[in-house]
Protein backbone atom coordinates (compact mmCIF):
# COMPACT_ATOMS: atom_id res chain seq x y z
CA UNK A 1 0.00 0.00 0.00
CA UNK A 2 1.09 3.53 -0.80
CA UNK A 3 1.09 5.39 2.15
CA UNK A 4 1.68 9.17 2.65
CA UNK A 5 3.19 10.28 6.43
CA UNK A 6 3.06 13.61 7.47
CA UNK A 7 5.25 13.72 10.87
CA UNK A 8 7.44 10.80 10.51
CA UNK A 9 10.29 12.29 12.26
CA UNK A 10 7.97 12.87 15.22
CA UNK A 11 7.76 10.72 18.37
CA UNK A 12 4.53 8.86 17.42
CA UNK A 13 5.09 9.33 13.76
CA UNK A 14 8.82 7.70 13.38
CA UNK A 15 7.11 4.42 15.30
CA UNK A 16 4.15 4.47 12.49
CA UNK A 17 7.10 4.65 10.14
CA UNK A 18 8.57 2.04 11.15
CA UNK A 19 5.49 -0.43 11.55
CA UNK A 20 4.99 0.64 8.14
CA UNK A 21 8.26 -0.13 6.61
CA UNK A 22 8.12 -3.49 8.59
CA UNK A 23 5.18 -4.80 6.78
CA UNK A 24 6.94 -3.62 3.42
CA UNK A 25 4.03 -0.59 2.81
CA UNK A 26 5.36 1.77 0.51
CA UNK A 27 5.94 5.32 2.68
CA UNK A 28 6.23 9.05 1.48
CA UNK A 29 7.23 11.02 4.30
CA UNK A 30 6.66 14.80 4.08
CA UNK A 31 8.88 16.42 5.79
CA UNK A 32 9.37 20.49 6.22
CA UNK A 33 13.13 19.65 6.53
CA UNK A 34 15.27 17.47 4.03
CA UNK A 35 18.27 17.74 6.59
CA UNK A 36 16.35 17.03 10.18
CA UNK A 37 17.01 13.79 11.97
CA UNK A 38 18.63 12.16 8.83
CA UNK A 39 19.17 9.17 11.10
CA UNK A 40 14.79 8.49 11.39
CA UNK A 41 14.95 9.10 7.59
CA UNK A 42 17.42 6.55 6.18
CA UNK A 43 17.55 5.31 2.94
CA UNK A 44 14.88 2.40 2.81
CA UNK A 45 13.71 0.29 -0.24
CA UNK A 46 10.32 1.30 1.02
CA UNK A 47 10.65 4.71 1.98
CA UNK A 48 10.21 7.95 -0.04
CA UNK A 49 11.31 10.95 1.55
CA UNK A 50 9.89 14.44 0.11
CA UNK A 51 10.13 18.17 1.31
CA UNK A 52 6.68 19.60 1.90
CA UNK A 53 4.29 20.82 4.72
CA UNK A 54 0.30 21.41 5.23
CA UNK A 55 0.54 25.09 4.87
CA UNK A 56 -1.37 25.05 1.55
CA UNK A 57 -4.27 22.40 0.48
CA UNK A 58 -2.48 22.67 -3.41
CA UNK A 59 0.39 21.36 -1.40
CA UNK A 60 -1.01 18.94 0.21
CA UNK A 61 -2.99 17.93 -3.41
CA UNK A 62 0.28 17.10 -4.97
CA UNK A 63 1.57 15.47 -2.10
CA UNK A 64 -1.17 12.42 -1.68
CA UNK A 65 -1.81 12.09 -5.60
CA UNK A 66 -1.82 8.38 -5.84
CA UNK A 67 -1.44 7.18 -2.18
CA UNK A 68 -4.41 4.90 -0.67
CA UNK A 69 -3.66 6.35 2.60
CA UNK A 70 -2.48 10.01 4.34
CA UNK A 71 -1.75 9.25 7.64
CA UNK A 72 -1.39 12.45 9.76
CA UNK A 73 0.59 12.56 12.74
CA UNK A 74 1.07 16.25 12.89
CA UNK A 75 1.62 17.94 15.73
CA UNK A 76 1.07 21.46 16.48
CA UNK A 77 3.56 24.39 17.86
CA UNK A 78 2.69 24.36 21.99
CA UNK A 79 2.02 27.75 21.94
CA UNK A 80 -0.40 28.15 19.44
CA UNK A 81 -2.11 24.31 19.50
CA UNK A 82 -4.76 25.37 17.41
CA UNK A 83 -2.78 25.45 14.03
CA UNK A 84 -3.56 21.80 14.46
CA UNK A 85 -7.40 22.34 13.76
CA UNK A 86 -6.06 24.96 10.47
CA UNK A 87 -4.31 21.70 9.19
CA UNK A 88 -7.04 19.58 9.78
CA UNK A 89 -9.38 21.77 7.72
CA UNK A 90 -6.53 22.07 5.09
CA UNK A 91 -6.40 18.13 4.84
CA UNK A 92 -9.78 17.50 4.58
CA UNK A 93 -9.99 20.05 1.77
CA UNK A 94 -7.09 18.14 0.01
CA UNK A 95 -8.61 14.78 0.41
CA UNK A 96 -12.31 16.57 -1.34
CA UNK A 97 -10.28 18.07 -3.86
CA UNK A 98 -8.23 14.19 -5.15
CA UNK A 99 -11.90 12.68 -4.75
CA UNK A 100 -12.68 15.24 -7.09
CA UNK A 101 -10.21 14.86 -9.80
CA UNK A 102 -10.55 10.97 -9.66
CA UNK A 103 -14.60 10.94 -9.82
CA UNK A 104 -14.93 8.98 -7.10
CA UNK A 105 -14.74 8.84 -3.48
CA UNK A 106 -13.69 5.19 -3.21
CA UNK A 107 -10.51 6.44 -5.29
CA UNK A 108 -9.67 9.14 -2.73
CA UNK A 109 -7.11 8.27 -0.10
CA UNK A 110 -8.11 7.43 3.71
CA UNK A 111 -6.85 10.23 6.51
CA UNK A 112 -5.69 8.45 9.27
CA UNK A 113 -5.19 10.81 11.96
CA UNK A 114 -3.36 10.37 15.40
CA UNK A 115 -5.64 11.96 17.71
CA UNK A 116 -5.70 12.87 21.05
CA UNK A 117 -7.10 11.27 24.52
CA UNK A 118 -8.63 14.33 25.91
CA UNK A 119 -12.31 14.21 24.30
CA UNK A 120 -12.02 10.50 25.24
CA UNK A 121 -15.53 9.77 28.11
CA UNK A 122 -14.77 8.55 31.26
CA UNK A 123 -18.14 8.99 32.30
CA UNK A 124 -21.58 9.47 30.30
CA UNK A 125 -21.28 12.59 28.98
CA UNK A 126 -18.00 13.60 31.02
CA UNK A 127 -14.88 13.73 29.02
CA UNK A 128 -11.38 13.37 30.08
CA UNK A 129 -10.37 17.09 29.11
CA UNK A 130 -13.51 18.30 30.92
CA UNK A 131 -12.11 16.82 34.68
CA UNK A 132 -11.34 19.04 37.68
CA UNK A 133 -7.70 16.87 37.57
CA UNK A 134 -6.86 17.25 34.07
CA UNK A 135 -3.94 19.40 33.39
CA UNK A 136 -4.00 23.01 32.40
CA UNK A 137 -0.94 22.89 30.69
CA UNK A 138 -2.57 20.53 28.16
CA UNK A 139 -6.03 21.62 27.93
CA UNK A 140 -5.12 23.78 24.82
CA UNK A 141 -4.29 20.45 22.79
CA UNK A 142 -6.38 18.53 24.19
CA UNK A 143 -9.12 21.23 23.08
CA UNK A 144 -7.73 21.55 19.61
CA UNK A 145 -7.69 18.13 18.93
CA UNK A 146 -11.38 17.89 19.93
CA UNK A 147 -12.27 20.47 17.84
CA UNK A 148 -10.31 18.80 14.63
CA UNK A 149 -12.42 15.75 15.65
CA UNK A 150 -15.34 17.58 14.58
CA UNK A 151 -14.50 18.80 11.88
CA UNK A 152 -13.82 15.22 10.50
CA UNK A 153 -17.24 14.30 11.47
CA UNK A 154 -18.76 17.28 10.11
CA UNK A 155 -16.91 15.90 6.64
CA UNK A 156 -18.11 13.66 3.89
CA UNK A 157 -14.26 11.62 3.62
CA UNK A 158 -13.02 8.10 4.36
CA UNK A 159 -11.55 9.37 7.77
CA UNK A 160 -10.59 7.21 10.79
CA UNK A 161 -9.10 9.35 14.27
CA UNK A 162 -6.99 7.03 16.74
CA UNK A 163 -7.21 8.42 20.10
CA UNK A 164 -4.44 6.70 22.49
CA UNK A 165 -4.96 6.59 26.06
CA UNK A 166 -4.21 8.86 28.85
CA UNK A 167 -0.52 8.36 29.07
CA UNK A 168 1.30 7.94 25.62
CA UNK A 169 4.87 7.68 25.24
CA UNK A 170 7.73 5.52 23.88
CA UNK A 171 7.75 1.99 25.43
CA UNK A 172 7.61 -1.45 23.99
CA UNK A 173 6.01 -3.30 21.50
CA UNK A 174 3.89 -5.91 22.70
CA UNK A 175 1.07 -6.21 20.33
CA UNK A 176 -1.24 -6.98 23.17
CA UNK A 177 -3.99 -4.02 23.70
CA UNK A 178 -7.72 -3.59 23.57
CA UNK A 179 -9.15 -1.30 21.11
CA UNK A 180 -12.78 0.77 22.32
CA UNK A 181 -14.96 3.46 20.97
CA UNK A 182 -15.25 6.68 22.88
CA UNK A 183 -14.56 5.60 26.11
CA UNK A 184 -11.37 6.31 27.73
CA UNK A 185 -9.61 2.66 28.67
CA UNK A 186 -7.71 1.96 31.77
CA UNK A 187 -6.36 -0.97 32.70
CA UNK A 188 -7.14 -3.05 36.80
CA UNK A 189 -4.56 -0.88 38.56
CA UNK A 190 -7.00 2.09 37.07
CA UNK A 191 -3.91 3.41 34.61
CA UNK A 192 -4.76 4.40 31.42
CA UNK A 193 -1.80 4.16 29.29
CA UNK A 194 -0.35 2.49 25.82
CA UNK A 195 3.05 3.17 24.41
CA UNK A 196 3.70 4.48 21.29
CA UNK A 197 4.73 1.05 19.63
CA UNK A 198 1.50 -0.60 20.23
CA UNK A 199 -0.29 2.48 19.13
CA UNK A 200 2.01 2.34 15.94
CA UNK A 201 0.75 -1.38 15.45
CA UNK A 202 -3.20 -0.72 16.24
CA UNK A 203 -2.95 2.18 13.34
CA UNK A 204 -1.12 0.07 10.56
CA UNK A 205 -3.94 -2.48 12.16
CA UNK A 206 -6.58 -0.36 10.82
CA UNK A 207 -4.98 0.76 7.82
CA UNK A 208 -4.68 -2.68 6.62
CA UNK A 209 -7.81 -4.00 7.66
CA UNK A 210 -10.43 -1.17 8.01
CA UNK A 211 -12.76 -1.47 11.12
CA UNK A 212 -13.55 1.96 11.74
CA UNK A 213 -13.93 4.31 8.74
CA UNK A 214 -16.08 7.22 9.44
CA UNK A 215 -15.15 6.58 13.04
CA UNK A 216 -13.04 7.34 15.97
CA UNK A 217 -11.43 4.71 17.92
CA UNK A 218 -9.16 4.25 20.96
CA UNK A 219 -6.43 1.84 22.04
CA UNK A 220 -4.92 1.29 25.26
CA UNK A 221 -3.94 -1.64 28.06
Amino acid sequence: MRIVLYGATGRAGSRILTELLRRGHQVVAIVRNLDKDPDKLAPNDGLTVQQGDLSSVDGIVEAIGGAQAVVSAYGPPPDNTDQLVDVTRREIAAVQQVSQQAGSPEHAPRLIVVGGAGSLEVAPGVTLVSTKDFPAALKPIALAHEKALELLRQSSIDWTYLSPSAFFDPGQRTGKFRLGQDELLTAPDGKSSISMEDYAIALVDELEQPQHRRQRFTVGY
